[in-house]
C-alpha cells in the first residue's frame, strides 16, 4: 500500500505499524471479499473492549453508493465552520493512511496510530479483526479521546452490517444507490437499496438525498418498520445550476423560495448538485 507514495513520517516506528495493519489484518482492497465480515461481532468486541467509545459522541452517518465521501466532507465542513470540533472518518486513503481520520480538517498523528496498536495488539491477535473493522475502532478511540462535538461517519460498504454501523446518530444520511459490490450486496437496486437502508436505526431520522422512484419503498418500508422519522431531500430542495466566472454555482430553492443564490461548492463535479439537497436536509 506504501509503495509509488512518500509521506513525512515523525514516528520511526509508523511504518512497521502501518505494516502490520496492511499484512497481518484480512483487508478487502488487498484479498477481496474474503475480508468482508458478515456481522458487527469484531466491532462490537472492540469496542467494548475500548469501553465503547462510539456512545461518547454525537454523530452523523453517512452510506450510499456515490455521493457519501463528498457528502460526508460537506457535513463536516458545515459543522466545524459552525463552531463544532469535528471529527470526520472516511475510507479508503489515497497516500497516507491518517487521511481516514480527521478533526477539523487535522490527519489523526502517526504517534496516535503507533500508540493504538500497541496498545490493543494482543487483543487484535485474539480477535482477529479485518483491517477495516481495527480502523473503525480506532477512529471512534480516536474521537472520544479527543472529545470531539461530533463526528461524521462514512461507511465503507454497505451499510446493515457494515463496521460503522454500531454508532446510533442524531441522523442518517443515504446518498444515490447504484450497483456497487454485487457480489456481496446483491444483483438487484432493491437489494443493494435493502443493505444500505441497514443503517436506518429506530427513531433516528434519515435522509434520502437523491429520489429514485424504483427503490423509494424500500427506505419507506424500512424507515417504517423501525418508526423512523424519514426525508426525501428532492422533495423539497430543487437546484438550478450555472456557470459563473467559469465556476460551476448553484441557486438552491426551499420549495417555491429562494435560499441560496449562487451557491459555490469547493467539491467540483455534476455530481455535487444531487448531493447538495440531501446534505442541506441533513444539517436541517
Amino acid at each position: 500500500m506504501m509503495s509509488g507514495f512518500f509521506f513525512a513520517v515523525d514516528n520511526p516506528d509508523y511504518p512497521s505499524t502501518l505494516e502490520y495493519l496492511y499484512s497481518h489484518l484480512p483487508m478487502f482492497q488487498r484479498i477481496g471479499p474474503v475480508a468482508y465480515k458478515a456481522d458487527l461481532n469484531n466491532t462490537l468486541a472492540l469496542c467494548d473492549a475500548l469501553g465503547n467509545p462510539q456512545e461518547k459522541f454525537k454523530s452523523v452517518h453517512v452510506a450510499g453508493t456515490n455521493g457519501k465521501g463528498s457528502s460526508s466532507h460537506m457535513i463536516a465542513a458545515i459543522l466545524q465552520s459552525a463552531g463544532y470540533k469535528t471529527g470526520l472518518y472516511t475510507s479508503p486513503h489515497l497516500k497516507d493512511f491518517t487521511e481516514r481520520i480527521k478533526i477539523n480538517g487535522q490527519e489523526v498523528s502517526h504517534q496516535f496510530v503507533v500508540d493504538f496498536v500497541s496498545r490493543i495488539k494482543s487483543l487484535l491477535e485474539k480477535i482477529q479483526p479485518s483491517f477495516f473493522e481495527t480502523t473503525v475502532a480506532m477512529a471512534f478511540d480516536y474521537f472520544e479521546k479527543e472529545k470531539v462535538d461530533i463526528a461524521v461517519i462514512e461507511v465503507g460498504l454497505g451499510g446493515r452490517l457494515d463496521s460503522t454501523n454500531v454508532i446510533h446518530p442524531l441522523v442518517s444520511l443515504i446518498t444515490n444507490i447504484g450497483y456497487d459490490h454485487t457480489d456481496l450486496l446483491g444483483k438487484t437496486l432493491q437489494q443493494i437499496a435493502f443493505e444500505k437502508a441497514g443503517i436506518i436505526k429506530p427513531g433516528i431520522p434519515v435522509v434520502i438525498s437523491e429520489t429514485q422512484e424504483e427503490i423509494r419503498s424500500v427506505f419507506a418500508q424500512k424507515a417504517e418498520e423501525e418508526n423512523a422519522p424519514i426525508f426525501f431531500a428532492t422533495d423539497r430542495y430543487q437546484l438550478t445550476e450555472y456557470l459563473q466566472k467559469g465556476d460551476r454555482v448553484y441557486d438552491v430553492y426551499d420549495g417555491e423560495k429562494l435560499i441560496f443564490k449562487s451557491l459555490e461548492c469547493q467539491l467540483k463535479g455534476l455530481y455535487q448538485k444531487k448531493n447538495i439537497p440531501g446534505v442541506l436536509m441533513a444539517m436541517d
